[in-house]
């Protein structure tokens, strides 16, 4: 058997979360999420998890080597050894050295298929969706108002509440959030290309239309 290894690049509010999730369930992966992984380490007070919060508390970012390492030792646990969906990194070319340097590392003698799957889609469209972005601040619903609004006004279908908009879904926070992508993370596109490994999806659609996109590139 294969092991299949993902990653999903895209430009924030792209749907990578949504697809992620339901894909991970979809293949019996786990869903290796950098973010909660380090909170986690943390939380435990781990070795680690001790070093990374000496950072945090400076307010300064973790090493890379030091996020490395953990995602390094999640990636080794045995319901990793059919695949995993990797979420939150790598977000640098720098990064994705580390990443292949890992499995190189895990994967000795196992025969493997790495994946980048590439959301793409026109950032103006991205804008829109969070701009009209809101959710449900009790039962976690979430809405928008251009294609999924809710059938009462600010109000939450199932439950009723008051629907809330984050502070930071505005236009101009947005196109700082997009800035940022592109400096920082769309080079991977070109990185992974050169390697043969980059899958484009259109992302522009509903859930179901770009979920079954997302199974023909993965199969």
């Amino acid at each position: 058997m294969t092991k299949k290894e993902l990653i999903f690049l895209g430009p924030p509010a792209c749907g990578k979360g949504t697809q992620t999730n339901r894909l991970a369930e979809y293949l019996n992966f786990p869903h290796v999420d950098t973010g909660s992984l380090l909170r986690a380490e943390i939380k435990g007070e781990t070795e680690a998890g001790k070093e990374a919060k000496s950072y945090i508390d400076k307010g300064q970012l973790v090493p890379v080597e030091l996020v490395s390492r953990i995602i390094k030792n999640r990636l080794s646990q045995e319901d990793c050894k059919n695949g995993y969906i990797l979420d939150g990194f790598p977000r640098s070319v720098e990064q994705a050295d580390e990443l292949e340097k890992m499995n190189a590392e895990i994967d000795k003698n196992t025969d493997t298929k790495f994946i980048a799957v590439y959301f793409d889609i026109d950032t103006s469209i991205l804008v829109e969706r969070i701009v009209n972005r809101r959710s449900c601040p009790v039962c976690g619903e979430i809405y928008n108002l251009a294609f999924k609004a809710p059938k009462k006004e600010n109000t939450c279908d199932k439950c009723g509440a008051q629907l809330t908009q984050r502070k930071d879904d505005t236009r101009e926070v947005a196109q700082a959030r997009f800035d940022t992508y592109n400096n920082e993370t769309a080079p991977l596109i070109d990185y992974y290309k050169n390697k043969g490994v980059l899958k484009s999806i259109d992302a522009n659609g509903d859930i179901e239309t770009v979920w079954e996109r997302l199974l023909e590139v993965i199969r």
